[in-house]
């Protein structure tokens, strides 16, 4: 959320770096699906429609050249594809899920009906860490 300057207007937003990957489109159709699909959703269903955007994120990073340069925003999700743990990738790409969940102005934080806390984004992430993992490949 954009805080109050001093003069008490609020400051613009930081680019949302999962827009600047994908495009104004593609994220603005991302929000409107998680709007509504999440209030309802079970987190196993929508931890893999998350990932699959990771998924496709990833790949359009990979053909404009966000491959070595830090300072692109889609370079989280290139080096998350090129195979660190779960932990390291669930650390580099949080910011951008919380963002896109933030921008569809619903929760990715839940808690179970045992009062265990989950996390969509948790998830999500795990699925894209197993995006090509498929045991019939072993």
């Amino acid at each position: 959320m954009p805080r109050p300057t001093k003069s008490g207007k609020k400051a613009p937003a930081a680019p949302a770096p999962l827009r600047e990957v994908v495009g104004d489109e593609v994220y603005g159709v991302w929000v409107k699906m998680l709007k509504d699909l999440v209030p309802d959703g079970r987190t196993h269903r929508l931890s893999v429609l998350v990932a699959s955007m990771l998924a496709y994120a990833s790949s359009v990073a990979g053909r404009t050249g966000h491959l070595d340069d830090e300072s692109k925003p889609g370079y989280p999700l290139i080096a998350a594809s090129e195979g660190m743990d779960d932990e390291e990738t669930f650390r580099l790409l949080k910011p951008m899920l919380t963002r896109l969940f933030q921008d569809a102005k619903v929760k990715h934080e839940r808690v179970s009906s045992r009062g265990a806390r989950y996390s969509i984004v948790r998830e999500a992430v795990i699925e894209f860490c197993r995006w090509h993992n498929y045991p019939w490949d072993g």
